[in-house]
Parts: C-alpha cells; sequence; structure tokens
C-alpha cells in the first residue's frame, strides 16, 4: 500500500464526504471500510432535509435513491391527541440509506480518494512524523503510514478512546430499531407520523415514514428495554400506528444505538479529528447525524487541508477544528441538547396537555414556512417572532414544567 497523506476511517456519509472533499482539494487520502460494501448493513431510516442536502452541495440526488419527500408531520401524544403540520413546499426526502452512502463514496472515489473494503483499522500509532495506521484487510495485517486520520468509524469510537478522546456520553443513548414493512394500510404518501409515549418508546419516540413504491419505515428507539419488544407492540397495539400496521408484514429489520448528548467537547488531537457518531455530531432531538456529520466532515477536511500546507499537526493547529464545528453547529446543537433534555423529564400526562396545546392554539400556521429541520435553533429563534408561538412556550414553561395543574 502506498503511504497517503491521510487515511479515513469509515465508509459513511461522514468519512466519504470528507474522502470526497480532501479529494477535491488535491490530497492524498485512502479510506477503510471494514464491510466488504459501502452502505451495508443499513440501519437509518435516511429522513433528511432538503435545505441540508442543498447547503452540502450534493442536492438534487439522483431519482433511485430519494424514496419520497414530505410536506407535513403529524405527531401523536400518548393518548392519541394529534397536532398536524402542513408545510407549503416539501422540506425532508427520505433516501435509501445504502444507495445514499454509494453515491458519496463513489464521488468521493471519482475524485481521486482510494477506498479499501474489507479493511478494519486496529491500531494507530502516533510519532512525530506521522501516524502508522495498522490494518486486518482480508485476514491479513497491513501497515501504512499517513501524516493525518480521520475518524469515521461511529459510535463505537472506539480509535478515538485509545487516543486518550472521550466518546459519545453513553448516559444519553438510546437503542433504535429501524424495520421496512409491505401492506400498511391507509397511510399517507406526504407526511410522517410521530408516536410519542413511554409504553411504546421510552425516553424518545416512533415514526411511520411512508415510502412511494408502497412500503413503509417504521421504527422507534428506546432508552431502556428492547426496542424490537416495543415495535412489535406498537405495530399491533397503539391505538393510531396499529390500525394502519396491524396486518403489515416486516421485510427487514436492523438495530442500533443512537447518541443523543451533542457534539463532544474535544474532538481532535495530535494528528487526529473525529467526525460523524464518533464525535457525538447528532442532532439530541431527532437522532438525525447524516447532516450534522457531513457538515463537520467538510470543515475537518478544510482544517486537514491547511495542517498539511503548514507542515503542522499539532493539538494547537487542529483546535481549529472544533472552533469551526462550534461556529457552524454549536448554537443550534446547544440548543437541541436543552430540548431532549426537557423533553426527557415530561410524563405522559405532560406530553399530552403540551400537544393537545399546540393543536387548540393553531401553531401549525406559525410553523407552515419551516423550511430547517437541522438548524432548530435558528429555526426557533425565528419562530419566537410570532407572538403565538412566545404565548405558547411561555404558557407551556409557567403551567406544565412547574408542575401546575
Amino acid at each position: 500500500m502506498q503511504d497517503p497523506d491521510v487515511v479515513v476511517i469509515g465508509g459513511g456519509p461522514s468519512g466519504s464526504f470528507a474522502a470526497l472533499k480532501l479529494a477535491q482539494m488535491g490530497v492524498d487520502v485512502t479510506l477503510f471500510e471494514e464491510h466488504s460494501e459501502i452502505g451495508v448493513p443499513s440501519h437509518c431510516a435516511g429522513h433528511l432535509s432538503i435545505k441540508g442536502l442543498k447547503r452540502l452541495g450534493i442536492h438534487p440526488l439522483p431519482e433511485e435513491i430519494v424514496e419520497n419527500s414530505f410536506t407535513g408531520a403529524r405527531f401523536f401524544s400518548p393518548n392519541c391527541t394529534q397536532f398536524a403540520v402542513c408545510l407549503e413546499t416539501p422540506v425532508t426526502c427520505t433516501v435509501n440509506r445504502a444507495l445514499f452512502d454509494k453515491y458519496i463514496a463513489e464521488r468521493a472515489q471519482d475524485a481521486g480518494a482510494h477506498i479499501r473494503l474489507n479493511s478494519r483499522v486496529v491500531r494507530l500509532t502516533f510519532d512525530k512524523n506521522g501516524v502508522e495506521v495498522a490494518v486486518e484487510h482480508q485476514d491479513q495485517a497491513e501497515k501504512m503510514k499517513a501524516g493525518m486520520v480521520i475518524d469515521a468509524e461511529g459510535i463505537s469510537s472506539r480509535l478515538l478512546r485509545e487516543t486518550g478522546l472521550r466518546g459519545p456520553d453513553r448516559h444519553m443513548i438510546v437503542n433504535g430499531v429501524e424495520a421496512e414493512v409491505e401492506g400498511a394500510e391507509d397511510v399517507g404518501s406526504d407526511s410522517v407520523e410521530v408516536y410519542f409515549g413511554s409504553e411504546y418508546a421510552p425516553g424518545f419516540y416512533g415514526w411511520l415514514i411512508p415510502k412511494k413504491d408502497g412500503k413503509t419505515k417504521v421504527g422507534l428507539a428506546a432508552k431502556n428495554g428492547n426496542p424490537r419488544f416495543f415495535l412489535e407492540k406498537l405495530m399491533t397495539k397503539h391505538p393510531a400506528a396499529s390500525k394502519k400496521l396491524h396486518n403489515a408484514k416486516i421485510i427487514r429489520t436492523a438495530v442500533h444505538p443512537i447518541t443523543l448528548g451533542g457534539p463532544t467537547h474535544e474532538s481532535y488531537s495530535n494528528r487526529f479529528l473525529a467526525v460523524g457518531d464518533a464525535a457525538s455530531q447528532v442532532k439530541s432531538t431527532t437522532g438525525g447525524g447524516v447532516i450534522f456529520g457531513m457538515t463537520c466532515a467538510a470543515i475537518a477536511a478544510q482544517v486537514t487541508s491547511e495542517a498539511i500546507n503548514h507542515d503542522d499537526f499539532s493539538l494547537q493547529f487542529l483546535s481549529k477544528y472544533q472552533k469551526r464545528c462550534g461556529e457552524a453547529v454549536g448554537f443550534d446543537a446547544k440548543t437541541m441538547i436543552r430540548m431532549r433534555k426537557t423533553l426527557d423529564r415530561l410524563s405522559d400526562e405532560k406530553l399530552d396537555r403540551l400537544i393537545g396545546m399546540c393543536a387548540r392554539l393553531g401553531l401549525e400556521k406559525t410553523l407552515r414556512n419551516v423550511d430547517d429541520i437541522d438548524f432548530q435553533g435558528q429555526t426557533l429563534l425565528h419562530a419566537l417572532r410570532s407572538p403565538r408561538m412566545l404565548g405558547s412556550i411561555g404558557y407551556f414553561l409557567l403551567t406544565y414544567l412547574l408542575g401546575n395543574p
């Protein structure tokens, strides 16, 4: 193997996007993916914001990747009170995650990145001259030297912790299950559905996402317990979801952890940057990490290119990565952490009241022009210009968070 300037670990969207950006800047980069195929196994609903994709410069996507687009969402409280939002134009889409991941990786390869499949990075050894990368490739041990490493290994963050950095907060991880089903009944084509309630998704929520081909994505995450058990319960016993899913046949399922603790405080070290789930660059409210992770991956690529040009891979030089990520997503990430912790404190009864209040006060009118589900802190600030929104939030805080009847 030829020694590259940079090694990227992990062929998910964050890793492949970092490799793409580096290759476009003329950097010699090699990406290692431990599986035999990019995007497989897939364990994500692939529900992405259209504005986020545009911001990254990858919209429109090829037609075969996009499974559906949405102008609305329906939220069900634990007692099945419903609050519906209908937007003026499509704001989100679902993608086939395997095809989406392959698309980003193929673009990186076309730009000049080298991609090695069936290659698991087992050890990183740092010295003043670079990083020795030990790789297991098809049961054979190999080594190469690189000037920098970008770690996009995912939530396991094994290699990140070996550098002395902290991985995602284990107390803020939920276990998710994602299923694809056929035979769902009376499912609308342009709205997603969200189900709250501790009986079906304790510590998080469940979802139903229709596809254009007639199949449906169904999933949930839970703070405690077996998510597969809760999924079966959602499909067969939930007052709203079961009406659509009780006869549905599960085609595939995947179980995976989701980090909700917000970006790690330190995602850099000498000759090392972490991106994506490894650095917990995930929305605390929804568990979505594709757009946030790719946003930070582009920053990582830029900082890495600058480090190469200055021949400076020190902790001090690479600290600008953390600073720039904070400038890009920090305010929104902190806002969403506060929102997550607030939601975690709410009982089912308070969630019933909150969603019922949203419906009664007509907040769907205030939210009709929302076009960004990623940068939720900025979206909230914009929405607060509405007297209706200000009044409802104030009423909610005084009446429910303080424990009044």
